[in-house]
């Protein structure tokens, strides 16, 4: 039972956005950067985002050598190099939107730990490197000496090779997203949370919105940006969710490492955070069916993998002990790429950013805003 006020004031906009996470707020940010009187309201169903924005290990990355060598098998040179792009472009355009210094944003490059050394494995190297050139203008990834992986810490009978890259970063993903949240309520967006989408009647002049069954909102236009939740709405869209699992150890006695790592393919990715703490996440390779999933919890299976990897691998001489674990949820395609598109006449869908929304987040909301503008 709404007012007469409530109707008036609450329920009318030209602009509704479904998710409160990166991409949406994005999408309200190039919405109100173009038409700075339109009205535009964000729905969020969980008090905070609901997906992986605020739940990621907080990389600004677009691809470890061995991740982008499968990115090739799977879907191609071509492919790869457009995503590589795409990401590349999205973290400058994300950068330009919200100061480093607000999402506490480091370009402090970062390193893949090589467990297995295929063979010819430094010519594929030189061969990405040379594939990347036009986008960066420069080498990217670097073979690092011998010893790195000593002064690190690392276990040097399972660490092989570090490779490292100087283009990528790491920020701060809480700060991120509040930083994002300031900038669009200044702008006059409303963020209103706890509300859970159930339907959308897309008429000719506009959408209805229904939320937690009893109200309704209306729009002109409306934007998707639910990512791994999209199949509550649209079933036929070829996007699967992808449970990323993480942990945080309390502080350590010492640290020999800081900046961003990754290992197998991308699969697992640490960091250092805190004081003398290590975010470590990943093993959906462990368990492909068991985290394609949209519950948010963490499982026995996931958390020990990590565990026993921080004890013969990251940190093989210290002692440590768990403070925190917590659960994402990601989503992924065939093809590596997201899905951009107007579903309805009126409403837009804008999902499925593959592991990479920090990375092309940015990119991929401005091209639904230019959709439903």
């Amino acid at each position: 039972m709404l007012s007469y006020w409530e109707k008036e004031s609450f329920t009318k906009y030209d602009y509704i956005i479904v998710g409160s996470g990166l991409v949406g707020l994005s999408v309200a940010a190039s919405l109100v950067e173009k038409k700075p009187k339109s009205k535009v309201l964000i729905l969020e169903k969980g008090i905070f985002p609901s997906g992986a924005s605020t739940k990621n290990a907080g990389f600004a990355c677009f691809g470890k050598p061995t991740e982008l060598l499968a990115d090739i098998q799977a879907v191609g040179e071509k492919a790869m190099l457009e995503l590589v792009e795409k990401r590349w472009k999205g973290l400058q355009a994300l950068r330009k939107r919200i100061s480093d210094k607000k999402m506490e944003y480091k370009q402090a490059g970062s390193y893949e730990i090589i467990l297995e050394i295929s063979e010819n494995f430094e010519q594929k190297v030189d061969y990405l490197n040379k594939l990347l050139h036009p986008i960066f203008q420069e080498k990217v990834f670097h073979i690092s000496p011998q010893e790195q992986i000593q002064k690190f810490g690392f276990n040097e009978k399972l660490a092989k090779m570090l490779i490292y890259n100087g283009f990528e970063g790491q920020l701060h993903s809480g700060k991120l997203i509040s930083a994002l949240m300031e900038y669009v309520q200044k702008k006059g967006v409303k963020i209103l949370n706890g509300c859970n989408v159930n339907q959308f009647r897309d008429f000719e002049n506009g959408v209805e919105v229904l939320v937690n069954q009893e109200i309704s909102f209306f729009a002109k236009k409306v934007a998707i940006c639910n990512n791994g939740f999209v199949g509550q709405f649209f079933s036929h869209y070829p996007v699967k969710p992808g449970r990323g699992q993480v942990l945080v150890t309390k502080p350590l006695k010492k640290l020999l490492f800081k900046g961003n790592f990754h290992f197998d393919e991308g699969f697992y990715y640490f960091r250092n955070v805190g004081k003398n703490q290590i975010l470590f996440g990943g093993g959906r390779n462990l368990d492909f069916e068991g985290e394609t999933t949209t519950e948010l919890k963490n499982t026995p299976k996931i958390i020990n993998n990590l565990i026993e990897k921080l004890k013969t691998l990251i940190i093989p001489n210290q002692e440590f002990e768990i403070e925190q674990t917590w659960a994402g949820i990601m989503a992924f395609t065939p093809n590596r790429k997201p899905i951009i598109e107007c579903c309805t006449q009126n409403i837009a869908v804008g999902v499925a950013l593959n592991g990479m929304g920090v990375a092309i987040g940015t990119t991929v909301a401005e091209e639904i805003a230019q959709l439903i503008l």
